[in-house]
């Protein structure tokens, strides 16, 4: 990869109903792509022809590694979702300027008369510094320390699955039952029970990840154990996209909690 094609920010105009896919927009640090109802389509325009979005409603402009993106609606909220990061969305309020998006697959959705009008974007690879020898002393320790070939992580990965591939779910995370459901096709699994994964999400909450429990009736108490390991996994990545794969091929069908 050339350095060009490594700070170039590309822009994916919204489909169009009954017209061919606009070309990407290519934008080199410092430039900017303007989006609107009244805003011409073109190398540094997005035409969105709604009459609910703003005439300029917005601009994205390029940096060495990243994007901003300006709201320039008088009364809209932009929001930008992370389509790989299970969940992870940041909200523009209107008339903010300059605001930096950190994914590097990212989804703009500006609201129009019939949902949203959604915009692509793709940010340059994001740059990490290298592993070094910190020196001496006492080694840091890891803070929350998961064996990914034990059932206990199949078992939270099974949890973070919906918010992961984003499926529609009636519940939140899914049941200790569902779970049970889901990974017996694993030969490991194959004897997998409600109670088990009750005393696997247990242990997760416990010893491995500290969560502080709740004030709460039994039942629901183990309904906020499953959401906040959830919810703590995919926040601090824990459990990521690539998790996916230990788990058995989806089925279409959901198991009745």
């Amino acid at each position: 990869m050339t350095d060009h094609a490594a700070h170039t920010v590309l822009v994916q105009p919204p489909e169009l109903p009954g017209r061919p896919r606009a070309a990407l927009l290519e934008l080199g640090p410092g430039q900017l792509a303007s989006f609107g109802r009244t805003v011409a389509g073109g190398p540094t325009g997005i035409a969105i022809a709604d009459p609910a979005v703003s005439r300029l409603a917005g601009e994205i402009r390029a940096t060495a590694d990243h994007w901003l993106l300006s709201n320039l609606s008088r009364d809209t909220t932009y929001v930008v979702e992370n389509p790989e990061g299970g969940g992870e969305y940041l909200k523009v309020a209107p008339r903010r300027l300059g605001a930096p998006v950190p994914f590097e697959f990212a989804r703009l959705l500006v609201p129009a008369s019939d949902g949203f009008v959604a915009l692509n974007v793709y940010a340059p690879q994001h740059r990490y510094a290298d592993q070094q020898d910190q020196g001496g002393g006492e080694p840091t320790c890891r803070l929350f320390a998961l064996d990914e070939s034990a059932k206990y992580f199949l078992v939270l990965v099974a949890l973070c699955e919906p918010r992961l591939r984003d499926l529609p779910s009636p519940a939140a995370v899914p049941t200790a039952t569902q779970i049970a459901v889901r990974l017996r096709p694993l030969p490991q699994c194959a004897d997998l029970t409600r109670s088990a994964v009750n005393f696997h999400l247990d242990y997760l909450a416990g010893p491995k990840l500290r969560l502080r429990p709740g004030h709460a009736e039994p039942a629901q108490r183990m309904e906020w154990k499953r959401e906040a390991l959830a919810a703590l996994a995919l926040r601090i990545d824990l459990v990521r996209e690539e998790h996916l794969a230990l788990l058995p091929a989806l089925r279409t069908a959901v198991p009745p909690p």
